[in-house]
């Protein structure tokens, strides 16, 4: 796609756009959230979906502002960087999947707040969005720090609203749960889909 100027009016528009849907469609923290909702509750899900709010920003600013090029002049250290992203996604779907129903045991979020910062880093998704977007709103005619100042805080604002749209549905969908059987199920479907949302970061 052509490179986008933030100069252009329409630019933040097609930024929000690319943010709200990026941002809403199920990906590892998303699916992290609505299985941890559906344990603990919202307002224990909370400090991992303000880590998701500000450590996925966070890590946008960084990469905008140099750390691109070092990546792609050594491919083999994002490879590395996905590897350890897969192997812990994997150890988390293996949490829930096992985690006990509710009232059968202590439950907790899989993430708290600094687990769900640091986790960004080697989220594949979060690294394909940061990737895709960085370059194609990003202008190398103007100065960089207020684009990607820009483009930090349109995905800290679209976050947050679908994070809690997320552990709502996963709130609902224990409370539709009767028996710890079909807990248990849940679970384990969660797990599954947090596996297969690694499917694109290896295809």
């Amino acid at each position: 796609p052509p490179r986008a100027s933030l100069a252009r009016m329409d630019a933040p528009l097609a930024l929000m756009g690319f943010a709200i849907t990026t941002s809403a469609t199920p990906g590892p923290n998303t699916l992290m959230v609505s299985a941890a909702a559906a344990q603990v509750g919202v307002r224990r899900v909370a400090p991992h979906m303000m880590g998701v709010t500000l450590g996925f920003p966070a890590m946008m600013l960084v990469i905008g502002l140099g750390l691109e090029a070092p990546f792609q002049a050594l491919p083999w250290l994002h490879g590395l960087l996905r590897a350890a992203g897969s192997a812990w996604l994997l150890w988390l779907a293996f949490r829930i999947a096992t985690a006990p129903p509710p009232g059968e045991g202590p439950a907790r979020p899989p993430l708290g707040f600094w687990g769900a910062v640091a986790f960004q880093w080697i989220n594949p998704k979060a690294w394909m969005i940061a990737l895709a977007a960085v370059p194609a709103f990003t202008s190398p005619a103007a100065p960089m720090l207020p684009q990607v100042l820009l483009l930090a805080a349109i995905f800290a604002a679209c976050a947050l609203p679908t994070l809690w749209l997320w552990a709502v549905i996963g709130v609902g969908a224990r409370r539709l749960l009767a028996t710890p059987r079909q807990a248990r199920a849940f679970n384990a479907t969660m797990a599954l889909l947090l596996v297969l949302s690694l499917a694109p970061a290896w295809l």
